[in-house]
């Protein structure tokens, strides 16, 4: 049961994290070159990939989905720093 709730949050967290991430992509045009939020959705993603790794691996392939969905999601994030760095400098 404590893995379960654990699992839901790390989920949970992971929609957070890429919900800030998407804001914070939609406000580069007026932070300019300010990437600070998009590097710590990058760290945070980090972290729920770690304990992703970390967990017991018989989740019937979800654990497996949802590792591969983080690193998605950080390729995504650095995505949009490398675009910001293009469009408004270092």
């Amino acid at each position: 049961m404590h893995e379960r709730t654990s699992s839901r949050r790390a989920m949970l967290r992971l929609a957070s994290i890429a919900a800030g991430a998407a804001v914070a992509a939609a406000s580069a045009q007026s932070a300019k070159a300010y990437q600070g939020n998009m590097e710590r959705a990058i760290g945070e993603l980090e972290i729920a990939l770690r304990s992703l790794r970390e967990a017991t691996p018989d989740k019937g392939g979800h654990r497996e989905r949802a590792m591969e969905l983080i690193r998605q999601a950080m390729h995504e994030v650095q995505s949009g720093i490398d675009y910001a760095a293009r469009k408004f400098g270092d």
